[in-house]
């Protein structure tokens, strides 16, 4: 059964392409039809990469690996934070820092930073420090905060990434292709799908075409997520019933070995 509906996405605007004049000849495939100089994506094909994006998103999911989202542009910024927070994956929505997965270590320890001014702040560190100093430091806290917030729990390279634009996040993906790392993305007719492993042709700049995509990768995630817990579930209870289901063995006497009998020395007479 499709995940989504061909008049679900029809309502959410997610047909709407760009202008003809800025297509990309590789979008092609994906495009249904020319009106008012405007190309129409064939929500056919959506529904059908929308299915397969999801089913590869729960499997990762299922494994128990990271799934990273990027979106930077105003309309989606909103729509990521609420979707994405609530299947806790990591997210970035503010500017994409150049060597985020490529230079993975200094990025780290970036975040650890905002935990080791925390501890500074609970430890009493704060109190021997200027006014001025504390200042700085906390000035320091928000930036990290804002920028790498929302990776914490990314504590190594993510599985897979989700990217919303395809032109405007072509860092990310350079990136991420660089490193082996697949990566999913609404694509619009502007932009070419080639550049990224599952393509889900679609409008990427109106809110309720990239809600309405969101939205059904995100449930495919969560499913992936409660699966993974409920197998945990059942093999923790597996292993309780068998450790309890084992009786003692009965532990029977062994009967006492005889005395070892000493062989008497022959005395030869002389």
């Amino acid at each position: 059964m499709a995940r989504t509906t061909f008049e679900e996405l029809l309502e959410a605007g997610v047909h709407f392409g760009h202008l003809k004049r800025k297509w990309h000849p590789a979008m092609a495939p994906y495009i249904f039809m020319e009106k008012n100089g405007i190309h129409i994506i064939d929500l056919h094909k959506t529904v059908a990469k929308i299915d397969e994006s999801a089913e590869a998103l729960k499997k990762i999911a299922k494994s128990g690996r990271k799934i990273l989202f990027v979106a930077t542009k105003k309309q989606a910024k909103d729509i990521v934070v609420d979707k994405v927070q609530a299947i806790g994956m990591p997210y970035i929505t503010e500017r994409w820092s150049g060597g985020m997965l490529t230079n993975f270590p200094t990025i780290r320890k970036a975040v650890k930073k905002m935990s080791s001014i925390d501890k500074m702040e609970q430890d009493g560190t704060f109190a021997s420090l200027s006014k001025r100093e504390v200042l700085q430091i906390n000035r320091q806290r928000e930036k990290l905060q804002k920028n790498l917030g929302s990776i914490v729990s990314l504590t190594r390279l993510p599985a897979a990434l989700f990217v919303v634009d395809v032109v405007r996040e072509h860092i990310a993906i350079k990136e991420a292709t660089r490193l082996g790392i697949p990566v999913f993305a609404i694509v619009d007719t502007n932009a070419d799908p080639n550049l990224v492993d599952f393509a889900i042709p679609g409008n990427d700049d109106a809110a309720k075409s990239v809600e309405v995509i969101l939205s059904k990768v995100c449930e495919a995630i969560q499913e992936g997520l409660d699966e993974r817990k409920n197998e945990k579930d059942k093999e923790a209870e597996a292993a309780k019933k068998e450790k309890e289901d084992v009786a003692p063995e009965a532990t029977e006497e062994k009967p006492a070995k005889p005395a070892r009998k000493t062989a008497a020395r022959k005395t030869t007479k002389k």
